[in-house]
């Protein structure tokens, strides 16, 4: 593709050379982000506003052989530059041109929410697949389509891969992605060339306070999603109060919006009437056309997931008959409130929460089907938002019995320094808990101590193959820990 074209993709877009005419010219073979991977013909992307700018790298790239640079300004290279207002708006743009616009050529759904997003895009795959529909997921647990799965990187993967796996879905006949969208990929506009067909709010509640400072910028983050220009047909929880004015927003621009939710008027609700530890059973209203659904999810919050998901598809047009069929017949979504085993009598989940209102979500769907004492194991991530780390103590120490502290994902924090933060908000509450650091440990202290009769919560990591220790990837899993201590056992 020639530079002159690439160029003709970004409003506000200038080439800069010796010979403005040649550059125009010049044949762009690749892109790439990362200059130790730049290969003979790339352009090479500048980017800003992360822990680095990486205009810095740009002669390193032009010295990996680099045809052409990306940036926000003029450089001192002796190979052509594409100056552009915003690097990573034109990302985008320019990889959705490069691959030939696939996201075009697919029916994209955008999930986004603080929480839910993983099981609700799960749920809403297994809707469209069982309507005959060739999907494709892509989230926090990878991407995968047809007979291709690729690892989890990031919730949202970055616009240069992710235009590149479009024209690729394309190419294998997928015709819906239902794609997690994170707030750092709408503030990083990550998924600018992408015109949306539906999307998907959850809720809203503290995480990531550390890159947002705080939860207006947040907020602010999560509502891009929904401009009207973007997304014909918007699906909101309408029992959040952020939901609720993502739909008046919308209203002033005659924009499509469908809302669901069990205690606010919604076009989508639903009448629960049985739940145990295994799932829920519920009559699912879908403006008026009706069906029961068994859902093999236990949890109240699975049921605003699986009402997301059922009024989405009846949005597409799916059947009723297919959203009733694709809700009973899914499979557990692994590492989400997933029942994983059972000893002596005692049940253990395996869950992502990680937030506050995360765990006392999880803690809530389970209590009553605790017949014993309900034992939580969390810890809680290390250089990432520090003002959730008390309230979620606080938060478990209100619902469980029981906990186990222990570490999450430390990165390159000390442990024992964010439990001590854990604790500060525990202690308000109760002294019942006991700190063991290491998570392997921790895992094989609880199962110990069950009892008929108890459920063990294992929550903050879920469906994570790694625990990240001062910046290495250790290979870790929590089912595969709680298999082992039982085979031990």
């Amino acid at each position: 593709m020639l530079l002159s074209e690439l160029a003709a993709c970004v409003e506000g877009a200038r080439i800069l050379s010796d010979d403005s005419r040649a550059a125009e010219n010049v044949r762009i073979s690749g892109l790439t982000a990362d200059s130790r991977f730049c290969s003979p013909g790339d352009a090479f992307f500048c980017l800003t506003g992360g822990k680095t700018d990486s205009h810095a790298f740009a002669g390193d790239a032009e010295g990996a052989g680099a045809a052409a640079v990306v940036c926000e300004r003029d450089l001192p290279l002796g190979i052509p530059r594409l100056v552009v207002p915003d690097t990573r708006r034109a990302m985008g743009l320019i990889a959705s041109a490069f691959y030939g616009r696939p996201a075009d050529r697919l029916k994209i759904v955008g999930i986004t929410g603080t929480n839910g997003k993983t099981t609700t895009a799960h749920m809403l795959d297994a809707i469209l697949r069982r309507a005959g529909k060739r999907t494709a997921l892509v989230g926090t647990l990878g991407i995968r389509y047809g007979k291709k799965q690729f690892a989890p990187e990031l919730t949202t993967p970055d616009p240069l891969f992710l235009h590149k796996v479009f024209a690729d879905m394309v190419a294998c006949g997928v015709e819906y992605v239902v794609a997690e969208i994170s707030a750092h990929a709408l503030y990083y506009h990550k998924d600018e060339g992408i015109s949306y067909t539906a999307c998907v709010f959850t809720n809203l509640t503290q995480d990531h306070l550390d890159f947002f400072g705080n939860m207006s910028a947040y907020k602010a983050a999560k509502m891009r999603l929904f401009d009207p220009s973007r997304c014909p047909i918007a699906v909101v929880g309408g029992d959040d109060p952020v939901g609720r004015e993502i739909g008046k927003m919308r209203k002033k621009a005659g924009a499509r919006t469908v809302y669901y939710g069990l205690e606010e008027p919604s076009d989508v609700f639903a009448v629960i009437t049985s739940e145990d530890a295994d799932g829920s059973e519920f009559m699912l209203n879908l403006s008026d056309s009706l069906c029961r659904i068994s859902l093999p999810m236990t949890g109240r919050h699975n049921v605003y997931n699986a009402m997301a998901a059922a009024g989405t598809a009846y949005a597409l047009g799916v059947r009723t008959e297919a959203i009733a069929g694709g809700l009973v017949g899914m499979k557990r979504v692994r590492g989400r409130l997933e029942k994983v085993a059972r000893y002596r009598g005692a049940d253990i989940f395996v869950d992502f929460a990680h937030t506050p209102d995360g765990l006392q979500k999880s803690l809530s769907a389970l209590r009553p089907h605790c017949r014993g004492r309900l034992i939580c194991l969390f810890g809680c991530g290390g250089n990432r938002d520090k003002s959730k780390r008390a309230p979620m103590g606080e938060t478990v120490a209100k619902l469980a019995d029981f906990s186990v502290l222990t570490s999450d994902n430390p990165r390159f924090e000390e442990p024992t320094d964010i439990i001590a933060a854990i604790e500060e908000g525990y202690r308000r509450v109760s002294d019942r808990y006991v700190v063991v650091p290491d998570r392997k440990r921790a895992i094989r202290y609880a199962v110990g101590i069950l009892k008929k009769g108890d459920i063990l919560l294992v929550a903050g990591k879920g469906g994570e193959d790694y625990q990240e220790i001062m910046g290495i990837k250790y290979s870790y899993n929590d089912n595969a820990v709680i298999e082992e201590v039982l085979r031990g056992l």
